[in-house]
């Protein structure tokens, strides 16, 4: 009996959205370790385009790995089939 299709992209959607979640944590953090490294340090052009970049490239991947990740768990739990 092969896996429910619908369940399996579940499954996949939320692979993505925790490894997602992840990096996009790890480039916030770098993010602020930068920030801060300016505000003790001189502010350089470099820290500050770096710490940009890093701000932004988080948002793009924390935005729809949150949204997708509470999705999944929503689904999951009004899924007749899951349910006990």
């Amino acid at each position: 009996m092969s896996e429910d299709p619908v369940r399996e992209k579940r499954a996949k959607i939320l692979r993505f959205s925790v490894l997602a979640k992840r990096i996009g944590y790890i480039f916030l953090l770098i993010s602020i370790v930068l920030v801060g490294i300016g505000a003790v340090n001189r502010f350089t052009p470099g820290i500050a385009t770096s710490a940009t970049i890093f701000f932004f490239v988080a948002l793009a991947l924390l935005m729809p790995a949150i949204i997708l990740g509470y999705a999944v768990a929503k689904a999951e739990r009004e899924d007749p089939l899951t349910a006990r």
